[in-house]
């Protein structure tokens, strides 16, 4: 059934992050998909951000294993993470969770941009047919009774994660080109 408010959390939550997605997009752009140096460090950044965030929402499908596995088939192991940025609630968890389930999508499109014999099991990871759109109903569920405070927190949790993210890459950047 379908209430007057369907969407509005995710159509809120994606018109105030797309400065910081494309930012995110930006920096995660100066890596190469096909040299293996350059994509060591992407999913090296990627680990940083991916692991402390999943630690904070308890992620239902992890990708964290499948980024290790990619890792360990490239002879590295996981950096340490950067530090979980400050939970103000459930709403909160919601927004991290809308970037990350987000950035599954993402994946999808630059798994096929990874070198052929360069492992892409983290990159694969995407949602089971519906998942993205069950997820987004889910979203808007938990939005409905917490009204405008609540898409705010959840906006503040989907910005957390955009900046750990951007953060990593950033980190990583650095010691690999600086």
């Amino acid at each position: 059934m379908k209430t007057p408010h369907a969407g509005r959390a995710r159509q809120a939550l994606r018109q105030a992050t797309i400065d910081n997605h494309q930012r995110v997009d930006d920096l995660f752009s100066c890596f190469s998909l096909t040299d293996r140096d350059s994509y060591i460090a992407f999913l090296k950044a990627h680990a940083r951000a991916l692991a402390a965030l999943e630690a904070m929402t308890e992620a239902q499908a992890p990708r964290l294993p499948l980024l290790t596995q990619d890792l360990v088939a490239l002879g590295e192991s996981l950096p340490p993470p950067l530090a979980t940025p400050g939970c103000e609630g459930d709403a909160f968890r919601w927004g991290v969770r809308y970037t990350m389930e987000g950035s599954r999508l993402g994946g999808a499109v630059l798994a096929r941009r990874v070198a052929p014999d360069l492992p892409h099991a983290y990159l694969s990871a995407a949602h089971e047919k519906g998942g993205w759109i069950a997820f987004q109903h889910s979203l808007d569920n938990a939005a409905e009774q917490g009204g405008e405070p609540w898409i705010e927190e959840a906006i503040r949790g989907a910005e957390a994660a955009f900046d750990l993210f951007a953060a990593a890459a950033g980190s990583e950047k650095i010691s690999v080109h600086g």
